[in-house]
């Protein structure tokens, strides 16, 4: 069994498969982690940039095991960027803001290369030529751009504690309440995890049931077929 896995991960296909979605995946995952930092320090917390995590720089976001994670379950995660609320004048807004700046700006990239997807189908060059070797790959890596950038931002707004979308669902509840069902974030990636392995080899993903639909129609709306 891990003989089979290993080598279809190191098959030729797999590789071009990875080396394609990398470009788009490293910036989906760095964008998103910068934007909660970046939304965090202008409301007053400067936890992040104590740490160094308002950079570009990926070596500084990736997860060890989220990384890999990717590469064996198809599914994979970086670092969280620290936020502390305390900071906020106002905790729950500032959380809400923080929350939905990383999925936000996910949409926001995954309009962008479908910009430039656009752009590139204008180009005229013949089959065979140089032009061929660098736009074809050139837009594969930005239709794998769209395609990771609006998981990412849709995946995120499950309201599942830790995600995005249960701070945003938190804002609305009852103070109290509110505690409550953020408490559950110790259970909530467990819970996801094994909704993701569930899916992975039993060919019946919940989750996927949900974000494929949105993802797919989502990029429709930016007139790209996924």
């Amino acid at each position: 069994m891990v003989a089979d896995l290993m080598f279809d991960i190191f098959s030729p296909d797999a590789l071009e498969r990875y080396v394609i979605l990398a470009p788009g995946l490293l910036i989906a995952l760095v964008a998103h982690e910068v934007a909660h930092g970046y939304v965090a320090y202008l409301l007053g917390d400067p936890t992040a940039q104590s740490q160094g995590r308002l950079t570009l720089n990926p070596l500084k976001h990736l997860d060890p095991i989220g990384t890999l994670a990717f590469f064996f379950v198809h599914f994979g995660w970086a670092k969280p960027v620290p936020v502390n609320p305390r900071y906020f004048k106002d905790v729950r807004f500032g959380m809400l803001l923080t929350a939905i700046a990383g999925p936000g700006v996910n949409f926001i990239l995954a309009a962008v290369f479908a910009i430039v997807m656009h752009i590139l189908t204008t180009i005229q060059f013949q089959s065979g030529t140089l032009w061929e070797s660098i736009i074809v790959p050139f837009y594969l890596i930005c239709q794998a751009g769209v395609y990771v950038n609006l998981i990412l931002g849709i995946f995120n707004l499950i309201p599942i504690p830790p995600l995005d979308g249960s701070n945003v669902l938190a804002y609305f509840l009852p103070p109290r309440i509110a505690q409550l069902y953020m408490s559950l974030s110790r259970y909530g990636f467990i819970v996801l995890i094994g909704l993701i392995l569930i899916g992975q080899y039993s060919g019946y993903s919940l989750i996927g049931q949900v974000i494929f639909p949105l993802v797919r129609g989502s990029a429709a709306l930016l007139g790209i077929n996924l």
